[in-house]
């Protein structure tokens, strides 16, 4: 399991440049801000940024401890997760549109897909 200490210079999360997916963290923040715009599946999405940035304790699915920035396999294993919640709605401890912008956050993160999570749904 690759993991980095927090506060170590990264130029990497996932596949994306670590700048990217700040950039992308702040741009659906300024999107959801709005009190009507705060939707579940908002709010997933910027706790995936957040956790793969480092800046979360526990991962947004399966609420693993983590005092580091995660490594692309630990990405990959907590959209893993997410698809599982998605597909089987006995492993759900969250709404379904929360899982949905986690796993988009993060299968955008991991290089799964070329659609980053941007605007409410």
């Amino acid at each position: 399991m690759t993991k980095h200490p927090r506060g170590t210079t990264q130029a990497k999360i996932g596949v994306r440049a670590s700048a990217e997916v700040e950039q992308a963290f702040q741009c659906l923040d300024a999107v959801a801000a709005g009190p009507d715009q705060q939707t579940q599946y908002a709010r997933g999405a910027l706790a995936g940024y957040l956790w793969a940035l480092g800046r979360g304790e526990h991962a947004p699915i399966t609420a693993q401890a983590t005092d580091v920035t995660p490594g692309l396999d630990v990405l990959t294993a907590e959209t893993d997760a997410a698809i599982a919640q998605i597909e089987d709605s006995t492993q759900r401890t969250v709404p379904r549109d929360y899982i949905h912008g986690v796993h988009d956050a993060l299968a955008w993160i991991c290089g799964h897909t070329g659609n980053k999570p941007m605007a409410p749904h």
